[in-house]
């Protein structure tokens, strides 16, 4: 495969970092837009955006956004379901997206994709039911940042540019999405079901998720996409796989309060008692192979 020019924004997180590290093992010359003062500086609140940084690549990644829950226990106090918070978390999302598919759409030399970064956020809580790319879009916050986020994107479809939205579901990795925040109440002992445990969790691991984004880059897939692993577990059975792994139990229900001190109040409400059975339809027959498709797999690669 021919080296790529890929723009990526958001490429200090976790999931950035991850996917910046894999292109660049594969040859890949990959230009990581920040804030700041520097050559490759941008400031999507205030619209600056070069368009010649954008000119001539191949794709752009954007994986842009203020983070929606803490990454460490430490961190839990600062992370709130406030009003500004969720402000930050819809501007800082649709801000970009608006300004870089806005510019693609203004070149001459347009990249010929933009992956756009989504969350399985957009069908709600589904309950029981299964669902997949054509389930309809759900109720509440979280929901109605997906579809803003997404609609942002439009500029640069309706340009011609390739637009992958990759609807992300819950990132498992060590290092931080998910479990970290929760591994204190594992080592506790203390992580056992919230409520009835009874909540689907569609996870993916962060390996899966970065080569999903990288199969992304280099398919043909367009529009809305679930990163997801072909099989989603209950919450219970989810903490039950981690806790063995660890050698800790995780039969005594995990303490609201915990949670709410982990989460914060709203936070934990949307998104550890809500229940989300998401399947990666598009994905699976585009012919991706995950590296770990069920949760045994996942705890295993991911604890080592």
């Amino acid at each position: 495969m021919s080296r790529k020019k890929v723009i990526v924004t958001g490429g200090t997180g976790l999931i950035g970092g991850a996917l910046v590290d894999l292109l660049r093992e594969r040859g890949d010359e990959v230009v990581v837009l920040s804030r700041g003062a520097g050559p490759d500086s941008w400031d999507p609140a205030d619209g600056r955006l070069d368009p010649k940084l954008l000119e001539g690549a191949d794709a752009v990644v954007n994986l842009n956004g203020v983070s929606i829950g803490p990454s460490t226990l430490l961190e839990a106090p600062t992370r709130r379901f406030t009003s500004k918070h969720r402000a930050a978390i819809l501007d800082s999302r649709v801000d970009s997206t608006r300004l870089l598919a806005e510019t693609m759409a203004s070149l001459s030399d347009k990249p010929a994709v933009f992956v756009s970064s989504s969350a399985i956020g957009y069908y709600g809580d589904t309950g029981d039911t299964p669902v997949d790319e054509t389930g309809p879009r759900g109720d509440g916050f979280l929901a109605d940042v997906v579809v803003a986020w997404e609609a942002a994107a439009e500029p640069a479809r309706s340009a011609g540019v390739r637009l992958a939205l990759p609807r992300t579901g819950i990132v498992l990795a060590r290092e931080g999405g998910a479990l970290a925040p929760l591994l204190p109440l594992f080592k506790a002992g203390l992580a056992g079901p919230l409520g009835g445990g009874g909540q689907w969790w569609s996870w993916i691991t962060l390996e899966d998720e970065v080569r999903a984004i990288e199969h992304l880059i280099d398919g043909d897939l367009d529009g809305p996409v679930n990163l997801t692993a072909p099989s989603p577990v209950t919450q219970k059975h989810l903490f039950k796989a981690v806790g063995a792994k660890m050698g800790r139990p995780t039969v005594v229900p995990a303490p609201k309060f915990a949670l709410d001190l982990v989460l914060g109040k709203g936070l934990a409400q949307a998104i550890a008692y809500g229940s989300a059975r998401v399947l990666p339809a598009r994905l699976e027959e585009s012919g991706f192979d995950f590296g770990s498709p069920n949760i045994e797999q996942a705890v295993d690669q991911i604890f080592g």
